[in-house]
């Protein structure tokens, strides 16, 4: 019998089997239960890069007050936006990789988690087994933070592969080069962000333009943001300018006037003060002003998660309503095809970049 002919996707895969490319996610709890948030916050919390107090100090609070008060509230947020298989997080985190591989038959594409699973750390070392030599690794946090993409960042440098970075890259941050021999180490190209990039302008432009278009458009847009610590920003974490400077990129795509819109940061935790205007507020002051609709976009989140679908479009829609307003929530790009084909797009533009760079 002839053996069939294999399809240009086929032909592809097997020509650049060396490399791959990882989505890298947050992560999640692995079900809606107080147990399983409970090992989610551990690791979370856990990070130095996500709280960096004295470990003497934060330990106990972590695990004798922290973790044995929150688990409980915390596990029923997630049972209120919970999917059928799964958080949507990582539904639509494994169905946008999915989507992406649809985009890049020539390559292996995988999808992992910063903390929960997949672990991002089995993952590199799963295809260092299977001899991958070179890994785009794609962190899907449109804004550069030393709280989240370097993080991701450090368990590439622990992991022990050669970095080559796009964007973004942290203060005395230099490109590791895991062996004294460079063939002995796979490479990893590091794409640190992407907050300007023309081709997610666009996508969340179009997204925005088509969710009014359906709907009607609400008197005001506001661009909520996850909140950072303001002392991290003072010490040169980029990441408000970032959020600002994507935020003013997609008003002008949308032909926005200044008064028609805002920016602000919501999911503040603890007493430290954090990155202003918060989202709460700010939605207290537009609805004191007498605007009576709002619609509500995450351009920090590429997929929908707990801080979109239930702080957002459940908690802080409710609190509006009863200010006497309406809060319609823009869902993030998800794992629509137009979300896919910006993301191929930024990994092959970075391959070609870093590909051109002296080794």
């Amino acid at each position: 019998m002839t053996a069939p002919t294999p399809t240009a996707g086929e032909t592809a895969a097997a020509i650049d089997r060396a490399t791959a490319m990882v989505l890298v996610n947050l992560g999640t709890p692995d079900a809606p239960t107080p147990g399983a948030v409970r090992r989610y916050l551990r690791e979370f919390l856990s990070d130095r890069r996500v709280v960096d107090l004295p470990r003497w100090l934060w330990w106990p609070l972590l695990n004798l007050v922290i973790l044995p008060l929150r688990a409980t509230r915390v596990a029923h947020k997630y049972a209120s936006v919970w999917l059928r298989d799964g958080s949507p997080l990582a539904v639509y985190t494994r169905q946008l990789a999915q989507a992406v591989q649809r985009e890049c038959p020539q390559w292996r594409v995988l999808h992992a988690m910063r903390y929960g699973t997949p672990s991002f750390t089995h993952v590199l070392e799963q295809l260092r087994a299977d001899g991958v030599r070179r890994v785009l690794v794609l962190p899907l946090y449109p804004q550069y933070s030393t709280t989240t993409t370097a993080s991701v960042r450090d368990v590439v440098e622990t992991a022990r592969f050669a970095i080559r970075d796009s964007g973004f890259v942290e203060a005395g941050k230099e490109a590791a080069d895991a062996d004294a021999d460079a063939g002995v180490a796979p490479m990893a190209h590091f794409i640190g962000d992407y907050h300007l990039d023309p081709g997610w302008i666009a996508a969340l432009s179009e997204s925005i333009r088509d969710h009014r278009a359906r709907h009607g458009n609400a008197a005001h847009l506001m661009f909520s943001f996850h909140g950072l610590p303001q002392r991290l920003a003072d010490n040169g974490d980029p990441y408000p300018r970032q959020c600002e400077a994507g935020a003013r990129a997609i008003a002008a795509a949308l032909g926005l006037r200044e008064e028609s819109w805002t920016l602000s940061y919501q999911s503040r935790f603890g007493r430290e003060k954090w990155l202003e205007p918060a989202t709460a507020a700010t939605l207290k002051a537009l609805a004191e002003r007498g605007i009576r609709s709002v619609d509500v976009v995450a351009p920090g989140f590429a997929v929908d998660c707990l801080e979109t679908l239930e702080e957002v479009a459940q908690m802080l829609k409710q609190d509006f309503q009863a200010c006497g307003g309406e809060l319609r929530y823009i869902p993030c790009l998800n794992d629509s095809d137009a979300h896919a084909r910006v993301l191929a797009a930024i990994a092959r533009d970075a391959l070609a970049a870093t590909a051109a760079q002296p080794a």
